[in-house]
Formats: structure tokens, C-alpha cells, sequence
């Protein structure tokens, strides 16, 4: 795990020297397309099911209520035009870089739950998944993101948690870059 936690501050730290300068045209544009900040900062649960906040680039309008975006009534009315594209290619989640530093999260794990997605919490915990620390991208996402219901991606973190390596998380990481190129398995 010592391992994993130093290949992830190195990541981390590489991607946010890399990425400055187009994190930075990324949070112009959200700041010039819409009113507000240009990041989010969400309720997320981490590792042992403790709260922690994590940013994203502002995908959404400002006032747009805090849940899952299939929950919405109507998610289109309330996601940007940028917002679209930054959620098709996954841009929006560069600013968890910083949260991989901190230690919130890993660069592959379970991706967090929000605050209030008490089922996925909830079968996650009897899973034994709560006990990882989140990542930002993991074994769920490449393998359907948005299209997968709750169960089957507790199963999918579950075999994570079993299969676990270094190995397998490289593999996760170019599985990641094919789907954000892609923009399969988005559905806001």
C-alpha cells in the first residue's frame, strides 16, 4: 500500500504541474460561461465513510440541487453547455489531483459517494469497499460509469478490492484514458 500511496502523490504532482495551464483555461471558461465559482466543492465519503470535500470543475448552474444528476427531474436544464463536454471527457475531474495529494482519495479506487447516497454507502460498507480510500477514476467506471445501477457497481468495487494492485490499477489508468476520449458510458 506504501507503494500505491507514493505512485499516487507522484501522479499527482506530475499531473498538476502538467495540467496547470489548461486547469486554469478550463476554470476561465466555466467562470466566462456561467455565474459562479469555477470549482464545486462536493460532499463526498471517503475511506472509513468519512466525510470529506472534494472539487470538481463547475459542471452545473449555480442553485442546482446537491444529488446524484440521475436523481434530477430534469438534469439537461440545470448542466452547462461546457458542462456537458466536460463531463463527457472526464475534465471536470482534474482538480481531484489535489485531493489525491491530500490523501482524501487515489488516483483508482471506488469513486465517492456523495453525502446523501445512502444505499450505495450502505452496500459498499457490508462489501468491505469503505475500508479503500476513493479514486478518481476505478473498475466501475471504466466498465459502464453512469449506465451502471447501484448493486453492480458494488460488485465491480467489491472485485476491486479483491484483485487490487499495482498492476491492475495501471491497467485502470489506460482503461480511463480509452473511456474519456471516448465519452462512453456518460449519461449527463
Amino acid at each position: 500500500m506504501l507503494l500505491k500511496r507514493l505512485f499516487d502523490l507522484a501522479c499527482a504532482l506530475a499531473g498538476l504541474i502538467a495540467l496547470g495551464v489548461p486547469m486554469l483555461v478550463i476554470a476561465l471558461a466555466v467562470r466566462t460561461e456561467s455565474r459562479g465559482p469555477a470549482l464545486h466543492w462536493s460532499k463526498r465519503v471517503g475511506q472509513g465513510n468519512r466525510i470529506f470535500l472534494m472539487p470538481k470543475f463547475r459542471t452545473m448552474r449555480v442553485g442546482a440541487p446537491d444529488v446524484a444528476t440521475h436523481l434530477l427531474t430534469d438534469p439537461q436544464a440545470w448542466v452547462t453547455p461546457l458542462g456537458r463536454f466536460l463531463r463527457r471527457t472526464s475534465l471536470d475531474e482534474l482538480p481531484q489531483l489535489w485531493s489525491v495529494l491530500k490523501g482524501d482519495m487515489s488516483l483508482v479506487g471506488p469513486r465517492p459517494a456523495l453525502f446523501n447516497q445512502d444505499d450505495l454507502v450502505a452496500l459498499r460498507t457490508e462489501a468491505g469497499v469503505h475500508l479503500l480510500r476513493p479514486g478518481v477514476t476505478g473498475w466501475a467506471q471504466v466498465n459502464g460509469r453512469d449506465e451502471l445501477p447501484i448493486p453492480q457497481k458494488v460488485r465491480l468495487d467489491a472485485e476491486y478490492l479483491e484483485r487490487r494492485s499495482l498492476a491492475f490499477d495501471f491497467a485502470i489508468l489506460l482503461a480511463t484514458v480509452t473511456a474519456a476520449f471516448s465519452g462512453r458510458g456518460v449519461s449527463h
